[in-house]
């Protein structure tokens, strides 16, 4: 074979013009797995070895809180890549660090939920003194801002829950929505209570942590809220399988938002309650049945990696497109360095 270089049966290429490409050839590097182009466009002298199975980039749950789980599960069990919405950022900084090996799993992170005085989720017994920030003018929300970016934060965390506690006024919220784009970093919002995720939206917040739950939205907010925010799903917090009224509120808000053509984000809050240390089904069956067509899903779990990386999830065999079977073929999943891909290949 070409050293540093295997073709596959089937990849799933990241970005805006991304998508299945067929079987397709690969090169790697120091840097990662580059995609080439489709095997009939190069010459078979040039593909390297065979890679049996499906190359996607690597799965990523976007809301999760290491500070409360084995970390050292997650990898293991499907997932790459984390985005850790809240914990001491300096905790933060050292899980991001030691995810500079390939080996491990690769953190990005929002440092400290910055949130109103006394507002959550400073009254919360699993969230240490310091994974809050309390702000209450403009100069400790800059202050805050670059405590955050100096730790090596990529988005800031905001609090806007007003059934655990005071929110900032419309102002102020502005004021920290600003000030953290001001630092080139998006904002996601824990936005709960009557009225919060219009709130967060029509400020300019990027992201939500959660599928809107406490309140029914109507089709003019859910219209607001595609335009201007994606969602990060965590469907299965509300009951872990066993759902009442706040999943159907959440499940049919999902439902809208992406028959409305809101983007999606897989996560799962991991950290709160009993939720699998991993690829959750639950909440990919979920997706699924929210409406989201499959390559939709894909982009949920994918559509935060890094187009190149030195770690990607492997499938064996074909890829499954049948909706009933396609959260388990997912589930399947493992994630490999972009040097134990080439050692797969046959």
């Amino acid at each position: 074979m070409i050293s540093g270089r295997f073709w596959s049966e089937n990849a799933w290429i990241p970005g805006a013009d991304g998508g299945w490409a067929g079987p397709s050839v690969f090169s790697r590097d120091a840097s990662g797995v580059h995609h080439l182009g489709p095997v009939d466009t190069i010459a078979k002298a040039e593909r390297g070895a065979h890679l049996p199975g499906v190359v996607l980039p690597g799965f990523t749950d976007s809301h999760v809180h290491l500070g409360l789980v084995d970390a050292a599960t997650l990898r293991a069990r499907g997932i790459a890549r984390v985005v850790d919405l809240g914990w001491n950022p300096a905790e933060a900084q050292r899980w991001a660090a030691a995810g500079s090996d390939p080996a491990a799993l690769e953190v990005a992170f929002a440092g400290a939920f910055l949130t109103a005085p006394g507002g959550y989720p400073t009254t919360r017994e699993w969230a240490p003194s310091t994974s809050t920030r309390e702000i209450d003018s403009g100069d400790a929300a800059a202050a805050a801002i670059a405590e955050m970016a100096g730790f090596g934060a990529t988005l800031v965390k905001i609090a806007l829950n007003t059934d655990a506690g005071p929110v900032w006024d419309d102002e102020l919220l502005r004021g920290v929505v600003g000030l953290a784009h001001a630092a080139g970093l998006p904002v996601v919002a824990h936005a709960q209570g009557a009225g919060q995720v219009v709130r967060a939206a029509l400020a300019g917040v990027d992201q939500l942590a959660h599928t809107p739950f406490s309140e029914r939205l109507g089709d003019d907010d859910i219209a607001v809220l595609a335009s201007n925010c994606t969602i990060v799903s965590t469907l299965d917090i509300h009951g872990y399988g066993s759902y009442g009224t706040d999943f159907a509120i959440a499940y049919d808000t999902l439902a809208r938002f992406a028959a409305a053509g809101g983007r999606v984000l897989y996560g799962t809050d991991l950290g709160n309650g009993p939720l699998p240390e991993g690829l959750n089904r639950r909440e990919l069956e979920a997706l699924i049945a929210a409406g989201l067509s499959l390559d939709d899903v894909v982009v949920a779990l994918t559509g935060l990696s890094p187009a190149t990386s030195t770690r990607l999830s492997y499938i064996a065999g074909p890829v499954v497109r049948d909706r009933p079977d396609f959260a388990q073929w997912l589930m399947t999943a493992t994630v490999v360095s972009s040097a134990q891909l080439e050692e797969i290949a046959e």
